[in-house]
């Protein structure tokens, strides 16, 4: 954990970043979020491979990206570092490309503040999905948004619920992405899922935030009118594998859809 924890931090309540960070293997979570990631876990005992996949869904679509010439990415809910973020697979492959972190756990950002002091091409904001305005102000101090940029929505649309309009948000940031931008988004889905992977789904009603299944068609649709990358909106361990043999046999027991899509407006002007 950070050497000071954050006074505003609610300890009474799990957390979901916190929750996540368990599932991956991380050290940055305290009793309450280990008990509520067992509880989830003992009804859906697949839960942390699920985890994996997405994390590893992540890395591929940034190699993706970076293949295409993308060398700034906008990672919104990013959690709590854990080893191969973005930031590390993007600089691995280009020193200079630039990162900005954004999430709204105060633990999420403390810590990852901490691991990242010193790498200037990285930056880390607190801030909520639910105010895209403030997040863009905020992030060209690091990134040219008139530019092509990498937007990662890596399992975070998920927690914003209907009545905060999350295509309207979506949309506001896909306006501002300059033609040539990417978007990545995974998702979690009730499409194809058995009672009690939904009702660990529920259990996030005991954190902060709260998750939202959507369908493939409304994952889909906060694409907008972007052009979909192949294979388009899919179950995680189909998305581009890293070889034939790598996808599982039962791809929709991992919950989510995921795609990335390119902004294949004519440049104005």
């Amino acid at each position: 954990m950070p050497e000071a924890i954050p006074t505003e931090i609610d300890l009474t309540r799990p957390s979901a970043a916190r929750v996540y960070d368990y599932f991956l293997g991380g050290a940055h979570n305290f009793e309450i979020d280990r008990r509520l990631a067992e509880q989830i876990a003992a009804m859906t005992p697949h839960l942390p491979a699920t985890m994996r996949a997405g994390r590893e869904f992540l890395r591929r679509a940034v190699r993706v990206l970076l293949d295409a010439g993308i060398d700034q990415f906008l990672d919104i809910g990013s959690g709590i570092p854990t080893v191969g973020n973005v930031h590390e697979v993007a600089q691995a492959a280009d020193p200079e490309a630039r990162v900005v972190y954004v999430d709204i756990d105060p633990v999420a950002v403390a810590h990852s503040r901490e691991l990242l002091a010193g790498n200037e091409l990285t930056t880390v904001l607190h801030a909520d999905l639910r105010e895209p305005e403030r997040i863009l102000t905020e992030a060209r101090a690091l990134l040219d948004l008139g530019r092509p940029v990498g937007i990662l929505l890596a399992g975070v649309v998920h927690f914003i619920p209907d009545a905060d309009h999350p295509a309207e948000l979506l949309a506001t940031l896909r306006s501002a992405a300059a033609p040539g931008s990417h978007l990545v988004i995974s998702h979690s889905t009730f499409e194809d899922q058995p009672q009690e992977m939904l009702d660990a789904q529920r259990l996030s009603a005991r954190t902060d935030t709260e998750i939202t299944l959507r369908s493939r068609a409304e994952i889909t649709g906060f694409f907008g009118d972007w052009t979909l990358l192949e294979p388009g909106v899919v179950h995680m361990p189909l998305w581009r594998p890293d070889s034939p043999s790598d996808p599982d046999d039962r791809p929709e027991r991992f919950g989510a859809f995921c795609g990335v899509a390119r902004n294949d407006r004519p440049v104005l002007g």
